[in-house]
């Protein structure tokens, strides 16, 4: 019961008292009933009921009697009724007690919308790539970063790259940021002392490398990697000119859909996709992935002279992806050696 009902039974305990005495229990002392004064007569039993009924449901905002059982009283809160200070305590501890909202969940911003998925521009763009994912990381902090522009090279007497490509069964694959050609066992490179197997090549619009500030149409990135799972890329710089067959054997096996693979029935000569002997002279440092994860210690031959290549096999390649290219990252005072 609150604090409310019994401040306001208080009248009317004392209302009882002054009532008479009935002897509805059957184990009461017999003691004689009181004179009643003269001027006063005692209330019929069921007058004097039905009184402190109408008395308590005044006071506490009750209906009348329940239909069929007169000693039931109905209680209803009372129309703008003011709590007492009782219950108004108990409401500020029950309320401080119960556990705060929720707040409401913020919209996914793009970035997060974006899925960690990266690209050439927008949310996922190289600017960002080091926040996409925790294993991208290196795209931001990392202090050995490809490509640059490859200035003031030191002219050295280096080993020619020996390349041992043979021609080879290859797929087309459309991985949706560039086409790549996966090609078959068999072709590696021997440069320091080291041999590296071929494991693909892919393109890039416009070229990633920059030579003296110049940057080419296209070029592609050829992979290797060795024994020990090091890396070595050389970079094959294509600039407008004649159709280049080996790019076009690559075109023509295209995938229709992102994503696809495509095998292809003839083979390529791959030799044919380098600059001609003795063109073969090139700059080497070392450096990264361009692309996520951008992964270190990567090392680099980027060929000086560059290949030919149509402007209808550039637009080909533009049609899919108009730009797939890093930006330059600082060279951050790295050794750049250069083939006489």
């Amino acid at each position: 019961m609150s604090a409310r009902i019994l401040l306001a039974l208080l009248p009317l305990a004392a209302a009882c008292a002054a009532l008479p005495a009935q002897a509805s229990d059957a184990h009461a002392d017999p003691k004689p009933a009181p004179v009643a004064a003269p001027a006063r007569k005692p209330l019929p039993e069921g007058d004097a009921m039905d009184k402190l009924r109408e008395r308590l449901a005044e006071k506490l905002g009750a209906t009348k009697a329940a239909p069929g059982n007169p000693n039931v009283v109905r209680v209803t809160a009372r129309p703008g009724a003011e709590p007492a200070p009782a219950e108004k305590a108990a409401e500020r501890a029950a309320h401080a007690a119960a556990p705060p909202p929720r707040p409401a969940r913020p919209a996914p911003s793009a970035h997060a919308a974006h899925g960690g998925h990266w690209g050439y521009n927008g949310p996922g763009g190289p600017e960002r790539w080091g926040e996409l994912k925790p294993e991208f990381a290196k795209c931001s902090t990392g202090t050995r970063q490809s490509p640059i522009d490859i200035r003031d090279g030191v002219r050295v007497q280096l080993d020619p790259v020996q390349f041992s490509y043979q021609p080879s069964a290859f797929r087309v694959l459309d991985n949706g940021h560039t086409i790549q050609v996966n090609v078959a066992a068999g072709n590696s490179i021997e440069v320091m002392g080291r041999r590296y197997e071929l494991l693909q090549f892919h393109f890039h619009r416009p070229s990633e490398e920059r030579i003296d500030g110049r940057q080419f149409d296209m070029v592609a990135h050829l992979v290797h990697k060795d024994l020990d799972g090091r890396l070595a890329v050389v970079a094959v710089l294509l600039e407008r000119g004649s159709a280049h067959p080996i790019v076009q054997s690559v075109w023509n096996n295209l995938p229709l859909e992102k994503g696809d693979e495509v095998g292809a029935r003839g083979t390529l000569d791959l030799a044919r996709l380098l600059p001609p002997e003795p063109q073969r002279q090139y700059f080497t440092y070392m450096g990264s992935l361009t692309t996520p994860p951008c992964s270190e210690g990567v090392l680099w031959m980027v060929m000086k002279q560059p290949v030919p290549i149509s402007p209808e096999q550039i637009g080909i390649f533009a049609r899919l992806y108009p730009m797939n290219a890093r930006p330059v990252q600082s060279a951050a005072g790295r050794l750049i050696k250069e083939s006489e």
